[in-house]
């Protein structure tokens, strides 16, 4: 038997299946956020099935059960497999978003997640576009400032309703 042809079968299987994960406006959303990264000479960040799993999971949940009083579109509800978290424009619970891949999946590392809202609905080119505009988001997807240092090694996509989410994290999915 041909191990490397059962390997490359098995690597096609594996990927074709994890990429019916994602809906059509995910995978443009990575594609986007990858061909921009490009652009600014930066190294493409491997698509992840765990942060995927997180990032479509909030962007559910909040879909689901928005945030309200002072906790922004970071927080989580305590209306599902999770612990609920109250995230705030102080950052002083940060630690209840970055730990959400290791609550909810096998991910050893942590996670950034940048949110999009539009009460319209959204999809990629809409997302990727506020998230540009935005100085804060846009230096986490082009390692620029503070996240200058940030080396991220996976990511995660998701789009629900009217949310789109992404997760950078630091640690490679072993998935």
């Amino acid at each position: 038997m041909n191990y490397f042809l059962l390997f490359f079968a098995l690597s096609i299987f594996q990927f074709t299946s994890f990429a019916q994960d994602l809906s059509a406006e995910e995978k443009k959303l990575y594609e986007l956020v990858m061909e921009y990264r490009k652009e600014k000479g930066l190294a493409e960040i491997s698509l992840s099935k765990s942060l995927t799993f997180v990032a479509q999971t909030h962007a559910k949940d909040m879909e689901e059960n928005p945030a309200t009083g002072d906790c922004n579109m970071h927080s989580w509800s305590s209306k599902g497999k999770w612990k609920g978290c109250c995230y705030n424009d102080d950052h002083s619970n940060a630690p209840c978003m970055w730990n959400k891949p290791k609550e909810l999946t096998s991910y050893k590392g942590i996670g950034f997640e940048i949110a999009h809202w539009s009460s319209f609905g959204t999809d990629a080119k809409t997302a990727i576009y506020s998230w540009k505009e935005s100085s804060g988001h846009n230096a986490v997807m082009i390692n620029e400032g503070m996240w200058k240092s940030q080396n991220s090694k996976a990511i995660g996509i998701g789009i629900y309703g009217s949310y789109a989410v992404i997760w950078f994290g630091t640690a490679e999915d072993v998935q």
